[in-house]
């Protein structure tokens, strides 16, 4: 308990223990654990120390944060009379095979509303044994496994890509020991991943072999690295709101960074691939929401199954199947595998081909078994993925007055068919209108307008999850387009700015819906225009600067503009938030 950084003091019964609880100041952590517990050190440190939980369990051992404390002084009152006597009854339905005091008090907590963690502890030993042989069979299976072995193998994520699997978990989880065994702290090892993919995307800036070579074995390093936080933050149980934030849009920043890298040190040898670059990371982007809107719309979906989604499950158990279907996808670690090797031995141009081709499969197949399982899905959508969905399309001041003044759209699919007659038509008067025209504008206007009404009424239907990623690919491919098609010098440069800065706000927008605390609020939607407004923004702009490099710097100030806002909102919600941090799992223990 000392090694876990407790103050270990001995008591004699309930009534004592509540007595030497009560001393502890407020803000502190407490533990309870009987005096006959069995055990490894991993198992303590998985149910007393992890801070995710306000209170956690496991046999003969019970803790709770500042926040849990005063349920743990309830269920002490509660116990302290009844100590020999049965298990203390009401509506919960948490384990009751753990009869110590420890384990009666988390029934208790259930109980009376306190929900009590109950870590999966896979192999190791938890136990209070009442007798001497329970106490040498406790003993024994205590000395068959390997503590240190099992903490190591459970810090590694539990369902991860092949390439991180077999080709950087077996050693990346040794350096997340050596990180904790030094002091290193989670964030350290995410922004080290973060400097280091930027160092590679400024080698890939030069524009020579040597540079490029060394940008994709630093690219490679970076990932090592970035899964190493994740291994160190479960190897040690350093989980935290500012983790789970810097992890998740470090990630972006080090793609697109590398990204604009490339597209610098093709410049400097004469290729211009910048479209090729925004190209790409739309695209990206788009992959995601369509992942991020489909898991929100079904997550806590009623009835939420189908033949489709048997089907997966029926090939996940059969084990190349499993590993093949994660490569079709190309997953964070096969995607910067190939950009890192195809950065060394070939061209920035070949490297974007590679990622629209691959990606636009992925994204195929995966939008493809989405809506069959849409299709072929009978499942009630609740109010709480309808909102999530309507925070994800983003929408700004003239798509909320077109849906409160506007027609009301009926039937199942008018929504997605709305927003896809509204994405088709800007993205199409942006590709067949000369370059500033004023008809652009006007289609900007009418996607204004049909966006609106598709977001109308509640997003409950069984296809309303395609509204967010038809925007985006709206808004995004609109930018690129009209950069494009400008023929300015740096315009392609500016809207690769702009859609990072706009890319940036719709994936806070994500992971503030799943840390619990909904998304980020309407003044800032509503300050940097919406999907819609931003289209128009841009629009107008094109027709107004036509003929001369204002249309770059207008760009430039517009992609400022939102990032200034943005990132001053979103770093003073995140370093403020008291939301619990969301990590993926590693192994079961």
């Amino acid at each position: 308990m000392r090694s876990l950084g407790f103050d270990v003091q001995v008591a004699a019964d309930v009534t004592e223990a509540a007595r030497l609880l009560s001393a502890v100041p407020a803000d502190r952590r407490v533990a309870l654990v009987d005096p006959r517990f069995v055990g490894h050190v991993h198992a303590l440190r998985l149910g007393l120390t992890d801070p995710r939980f306000p209170a956690a369990t496991v046999p003969g051992a019970l803790t709770a944060q500042p926040e849990a404390r005063p349920a743990l002084v309830r269920a002490l009152d509660t116990t302290a009379e009844a100590v020999g006597a049965g298990l203390p009854t009401g509506p919960s339905t948490a384990p009751v095979s753990d009869r110590t005091v420890p384990g009666r008090l988390a029934v208790t907590m259930d109980a009376e509303g306190t929900a009590v963690q109950r870590p999966e502890l896979g192999s190791l030993v938890a136990a209070v044994p009442t007798d001497a042989p329970a106490r040498a069979e406790a003993e024994s299976a205590l000395a068959s496994v390997d503590d240190e072995a099992v903490r190591l193998r459970s810090a590694v994520k539990a369902h991860d890509g092949f390439f991180t699997t077999f080709f950087i978990s077996p050693y990346s989880r040794y350096i997340a020991r050596w990180c904790a065994r030094r002091g290193l702290t989670p964030n350290q090892v995410t922004t080290a991943s973060l400097l280091t993919a930027l160092i590679a995307a400024g080698s890939a800036a030069t524009g020579t072999r040597g540079g490029y070579v060394a940008a994709g074995l630093l690219l490679l390093f970076s990932f090592v690295l970035d899964c190493t936080d994740g291994q160190l933050a479960r190897y040690s149980l350093q989980y935290s709101t500012m983790g789970a934030w810097l992890d998740a849009t470090f990630d972006r920043a080090k793609e697109y960074a590398y990204y604009a890298g490339l597209a610098l040190g093709a410049a400097r040898g004469g290729d211009d691939v910048w479209a090729l670059a925004l190209g790409a990371m739309v695209l990206q982007a788009c992959r995601h929401v369509i992942d991020f809107s489909f898991n929100e719309a079904n997550h806590d979906a009623v009835a939420n199954s189908s033949p489709t989604a048997a089907l997966s499950d029926r090939l996940d158990s059969v084990g190349w199947t499993v590993w093949a279907r994660r490569m079709i996808v190309l997953p964070i670690g096969e995607r910067w595998a190939m950009i890192a090797v195809l950065t060394a031995v070939t061209t920035p141009r070949i490297v974007f081909y590679a990622l629209l081709v691959g990606c636009a499969f992925a994204a195929c197949y995966t939008t493809a078994g989405r809506l069959l399982r849409s299709l072929t899905r009978k499942a009630e959508r609740t109010d709480r993925a309808a909102q999530a969905l309507a925070d994800l399309a983003d929408s700004g001041p003239l798509a909320e007055a077109a849906a409160a003044f506007g027609p009301r759209l009926g039937g199942s699919w008018s929504a997605p068919v709305a927003a896809l007659l509204a994405g088709v038509l800007m993205i199409a008067s942006a590709l067949s209108q000369p370059f500033g025209s004023w008809h652009t504008i006007l289609a900007a206007v009418v996607y204004a307008m049909l966006s609106g009404m598709a977001v109308s009424r509640p997003l409950k239907g069984a296809l309303d999850w395609l509204v967010p990623p038809i925007f985006r690919a709206a808004e995004y491919c609109t930018v690129l387009i009209l950069a494009a098609r400008s023929d300015v010098p740096g315009a392609l440069p500016a809207a690769f700015g702009l859609v990072s800065a706009v890319a940036y706000h719709h994936y806070d927008t994500v992971y503030r819906i799943r840390g619990g605390t909904g998304a980020p609020p309407r003044w800032l939607v509503r300050t940097i225009g919406g999907h819609e407004g931003r289209t128009l923004v841009v629009a107008v702009l094109a027709a107004v600067f036509t003929q001369h490099s204002a249309f770059t710097v207008a760009l430039t100030a517009l992609a400022v503009a939102v990032a200034l806002v943005v990132l001053v909102e979103s770093i003073r919600f995140w370093v403020s938030s008291g939301t619990p941090a969301v990590h993926d799992e590693g192994e079961p223990a």
